[in-house]
Formats: C-alpha cells, sequence, structure tokens
C-alpha cells in the first residue's frame, strides 16, 4: 500500500494507517525540518503539529491532480507549519537557528537527487549557482514555498528572495543554453 492508499484510509479513521504513514514519513521529514532548523525542540513541535494537522485533513485528501505525492503534500504541511512557527518565536523575540550546523558535511536530500539526475548538465548548473541562489530555489522550487514563506524561513527580505530566485533562473538559462 503506498502512501496516498494510507491517507485515504486516514481519512476514513483508520489508526492503523496513520500509524504506518507516520512509521514511513517521520524520518525523511525530520532530516528535512532540521536542515532548516537546529532548534530540536522547535523541530519536534512542528513535527506534532503537522501530523496532527494530516489526521484532521486527510479526510478530505484527494490526491494532487497536478500529479503531486503524499509525502509532497506533508512536506507542504511541515514547511508551513516551520514557517508559522518562526513567525511566533520573532513575535517572542527569539531567534530560531536556521541551517546546518557549522561544519556539517552531509549533503541535503535534495542536492543527492540532484547529484543523480540523468541530465548531468542540469546538475553541474544548479551546483555552480552562488549557496544563496541554490537555497532560495530549493524553498521555492523543490520545497513548493511562497516568496513570503522563503523569507520568514530564511530570515531575508521578500524583495531578496524575488531577487535571487531571478538571478539563479537567469544562471539557470544561460548554462543550460
Amino acid at each position: 500500500m503506498d502512501e496516498e492508499q494510507l491517507l485515504r484510509r486516514v481519512g476514513r479513521g483508520d489508526r492503523a494507517a496513520f500509524d504506518e504513514f507516520y512509521r514511513r514519513t517521520a524520518p525523511w521529514l525530520v532530516v528535512r525540518l532540521r536542515r532548516r532548523c537546529r532548534d530540536a525542540e522547535l523541530v519536534a513541535e512542528v513535527m506534532q503539529e503537522s501530523y496532527l494537522a494530516v489526521w484532521r485533513a486527510a479526510p478530505g485528501y484527494v490526491g494532487d491532480p497536478a500529479g503531486g505525492s503524499a509525502a509532497g503534500w506533508l512536506w507542504t504541511i511541515a514547511a508551513r507549519r516551520l514557517v508559522d512557527a518562526f513567525r511566533r518565536a520573532a513575535r517572542h523575540d527569539e531567534v530560531p537557528l536556521i541551517g546546518e550546523p557549522p561544519g556539517a558535511t552531509t549533503p541535503a536530500a535534495e542536492d543527492e537527487v540532484l547529484d543523480v539526475l540523468p541530465d548531468a548538465a542540469l546538475a553541474a548548473a544548479l551546483g555552480r549557482l552562488a549557496p544563496e541562489l541554490r537555497t532560495v530555489l530549493r524553498a521555492m522550487v523543490l520545497d513548493g514555498l511562497t516568496a513570503r514563506e522563503t523569507s520568514a524561513l530564511l530570515g531575508v527580505p521578500e524583495g531578496t528572495v524575488k531577487t535571487r530566485v531571478r538571478r539563479a533562473r537567469i544562471e539557470l538559462r544561460k548554462a543550460l543554453s
């Protein structure tokens, strides 16, 4: 049974399906969240809020007509909960720890995927982008966040996010033409 089928069963109140969905998705979700926030308590809170939202929203889940996956739906929920948590922390003058810890050498999951793309030119072009451009592109394209959410997540002005994503696209277009 895939994640889509599990979510449909969760929508009908099947607790065992929810447990299985959690078992399959929680490991990669916590890794993705930890790459964006080093505060373990905040990540745990976001995980809890995300799966509670999944339980509540599953009855309305019918799949993504654009071909998205259940995992993508979950990531969208979690990413938005993380942005909300950053906003709450900012209101209380707390600064969340964003990004990887100093000296971290583990590549991001997205980078590992891009490294094995059949199109080596695309992978090479992405690898040549400046880190701040790659980060914004990852948040907006791979994670599906809006410019406002990316701004809150990265702690940079929304205009800067838009400029960086535009620069990244121009550089990729040049490199691939």
